[in-house]
């Protein structure tokens, strides 16, 4: 039985660098970084640091990295081969009338099921792939929107202490003239109420400041922000985008829709193929007891072959392909779904954007200059007796509401134009020009 022993141990060490698998790429080694808190610098923040931390610290980035690489060990997985199978099988455990039987079976797939497995492995690992640099880009615009954000509180918040000094220098005067009398005390109560309004306009200023810094830093997962303000020039206004129609093809999820198509068809062909039953080859020996009357005490070996095949008559595989055929319909439908909203959001986005950029050149370039020297004129006619504080505090309230429309509008404007770059796709390494802001 020994001889017939050889062809099986053959059989199987030959087999076992055929169906061993090596994962590939599978290295769990933690994040050696240093801490979010500790990275972040403790004095002013740049635009382009806060993209580097972002970058670096960001979980739902992270959480991207991995899915892509999980399915880089799943397309290894797909092109596995079907172990063998080794059975033992014992009939009669009488010593005189034991009959044994040694088997090793390997299934062969047929129908091209590896070859669909694969594939449809293979368009999931685009689609995690595309879905990291989806994540890159849709982070970028984000850090992006709430570094400008932080500026537009800050130039808010400065815009306030300003109103403050000033309604503080019209309650003085106005209360100086009436402690000459020239005015009467109804002047000075208007002074303090219109001040009073103003620091409450500062208090919310101050906590607007403070929510846009934490959701800044929330993008690198610090609950606490330790940079002292953000470093940048808010008035330095977004570039209208002239490739929009050519940047629409490929955006990201456009690219997501159409590979989810593709892993939808790689899926369809799994099932057909799936309809093609598979084939178990068996090879073996079997010890059996001698027959009565011959010579000798010792049985005999015979060589044993099977093949199985099932029979396709119960299950044949229909719903599970009338299933696939139809979720790959859904992906084409999502797809011209997915195309028609891009369209109108990009649309809605280019309009903010062309609207906001013209409400503050229009604002920077005519109604600024002239509310400014209004209100000088105005305030110094107060000082002399020329004007009434109506007419002072008119002119102030007008300068103020002019410089919060343009401060609104510069705002607007970096918000449009990083939902642009969410919607189309910035790429990864660009980084959008920030000039500083005067120290």
């Amino acid at each position: 039985m020994r001889t017939l022993f050889v062809p099986l141990a053959v059989m199987a060490l030959a087999a076992s660098p055929a169906f061993s698998q090596t994962v590939a790429g599978s290295n769990p080694s933690p994040l050696g970084q240093a801490a979010p808190g500790a990275a972040e610098p403790a004095g002013p923040l740049d635009l382009r640091s806060a993209l580097a931390l972002a970058r670096q610290f960001n979980p739902g980035l992270s959480s991207a990295a991995h899915e892509r690489e999980a399915t880089d060990a799943a397309v290894v997985q797909a092109g596995a081969w079907p172990n063998p199978v080794f059975g033992a099988q014992v009939e009669d455990l009488r010593r005189d009338n034991r009959t044994t039987t040694l088997q090793l079976s390997q299934p062969i797939e047929l129908g091209g099921k590896r070859a669909a497995r694969v594939a449809a492995a293979e368009r999931a690992r685009d689609q995690a792939a595309s879905a990291l640099l989806a994540r890159h880009s849709e982070l970028r615009a984000s850090a992006i929107t709430l570094f400008f954000d932080v500026l537009a509180a800050q130039e808010r918040l400065r815009l306030a202490q300003d109103s403050v000094g000033l309604a503080d220098a019209a309650t003085r005067a106005a209360a100086n003239r009436v402690a000459a009398g020239k005015v009467s005390p109804l002047e000075e109560n208007r002074a303090r109420v219109a001040e009073a309004g103003i620091r409450v306009e500062l208090l919310q200023a101050e906590g607007a400041l403070r929510s846009a810094r934490r959701q800044l830093a929330a993008l690198w997962g610090n609950a606490s922000p330790r940079f002292t303000h953000a470093d940048g020039a808010l008035d330095q206004l977004p570039a209208a985008i002239a490739d929009v129609q050519s940047r629409l093809s490929e955006a990201p999820v456009l690219r997501q829709a159409r590979l989810e198509v593709e892993r939808r068809q790689a899926l369809s062909e799994l099932e057909q193929a799936r309809r093609v039953p598979d084939i178990t080859v068996s090879l073996g020996a079997k010890r059996v007891p001698a027959d009565e009357g011959m010579g000798g005490g010792s049985g005999r070996n015979q060589v044993v072959v099977g093949v199985s095949v099932p029979l396709p008559i119960f299950d044949t595989n229909r719903g599970n392909i009338a299933e696939a055929l139809s979720r790959e319909e859904k992906a084409r439908d999502d797809l011209l779904a997915a195309e028609l909203q891009l369209r109108a959001d990009v649309a809605q986005a280019t309009e903010r954007l062309r609207s906001a950029r013209a409400t503050a050149e229009t604002l920077q370039r005519d109604a600024l200059p002239g509310a400014e020297a209004a209100r000088q004129a105005a305030a110094r006619g107060f000082e002399l007796g020329k004007f009434s504080f109506l007419d002072a505090l008119d002119a102030q309230r007008t300068l103020f509401q002019v410089r919060s429309q343009h401060l609104l509008a510069l705002a607007e404007a970096h918000r449009a134009a990083g939902e642009l770059d969410r919607l189309l796709g910035a790429g990864v390494e660009e980084t959008p020009r920030a000039a500083p802001g005067p120290r």
